[in-house]
């Protein structure tokens, strides 16, 4: 005799029940995930690392609470633990898995190359930045290929209102994404204030501006456009200023190359502009000695 035939199996069940509210949607709760991203999002405000005890006390958690998460952080490659101090730190994976998954993989590929070279003609570092929601993010960097040199964290957010790169950036996005931007970080004086100052950069192509964080540094930036005509990214330097007999090139010679490069990338993307500056750069590093420069900046913020 045959014998009878079974149900099939119920579906699984989800590892959490959702949070019942009969006033909204269903909340799902995933506990060890939301552990993990506090974690991460602690760690990526403490630049010099923090001990797991750290951790437990500023997320108010117990030691037993996180220490497993920790551990698997650490060993997929997320975090990383300095076995002098026991301190551990967000690694580059958190950017390294963005790119894959956003314009900056093929951003960064394409730029890299074009960077190296802009460093080598200009004696300086220069930066990468693209939006991310309503503040900036550094997603590459290339140093200074001589002595000395002024560089920022990859992976640093900024705020856009506030420094070179984000004017930029702002200056030459669409009106209603920086009209939404500057109303949530910024007040109504500061908006009346930045318009006629987004206004001019729009119409000179670029912005250079003194620092007024770093003594003899001023920052020049130019957008970077994709294949639309949208601007995806702002390239900056922050021009070091040079004393000694250092080879250097002046700052108004580092902003054409910085032009011409910004113009070489956005072209790389698939952007086409007639108007735009001829790419034929023939810079050379200047002999020992410093050069007059022949253009000002203008008076910014904050180096980025």
């Amino acid at each position: 005799m045959l014998p009878p035939p079974q149900s099939p199996p119920s579906p699984p069940k989800p590892d959490t029940a959702p949070d019942t509210d009969t006033a909204g949607p269903r909340v799902y709760s995933a506990p060890a995930l939301e552990k993990a991203i506090d974690i991460i999002e602690l760690l990526a405000r403490e630049p010099g690392g923090l001990t797991v005890s750290d951790i437990a006390t500023r997320l108010s958690r117990s030691i037993s609470e996180l220490f497993r998460v920790i551990v698997v952080l650490d060993r997929r490659g997320w975090l990383h633990k300095d076995p002098a101090s026991d301190r551990y730190r967000v690694t580059y994976k958190l950017l390294e898995t963005a790119h894959r998954a956003t314009p900056a993989q093929e951003l960064t590929h394409v730029a890299a190359p074009l960077m190296h070279a802009l460093a080598a003609t200009a004696m300086q570092s220069c930066h990468l930045v693209v939006r991310n929601g309503a503040s900036g993010l550094i997603v590459l960097r290339q140093e200074s290929p001589g002595p000395t040199g002024f560089a920022v964290r990859l992976g640093t957010s900024i705020a856009l209102a506030t420094n070179c790169s984000g004017h930029v950036l702002l200056a030459f996005m669409g009106e209603d994404a920086r009209t939404a931007i500057l109303d949530e970080t910024t007040d109504a004086a500061t908006r009346a204030s930045l318009a006629p100052h987004l206004a001019a950069i729009r119409d000179r192509g670029h912005e250079w501006s003194k620092s007024n964080r770093m003594a003899g540094v001023s920052d020049m930036s130019c957008p970077i456009f994709g294949y639309d005509g949208h601007v995806v990214a702002a390239l900056t330097i922050p021009f070091l200023e040079v004393i000694d007999e250092t080879p250097h090139i002046a700052a108004d010679e580092a902003l054409i190359a910085l032009k011409r490069t910004a113009t070489a990338i956005s072209r790389a993307l698939g952007w086409s502009d007639p108007q735009a500056m001829p790419l034929n750069p023939s810079l050379s590093v200047a002999a020992p000695g410093k050069r007059k420069r022949t253009a000002q900046p203008s008076t910014g913020e904050d180096p980025a």
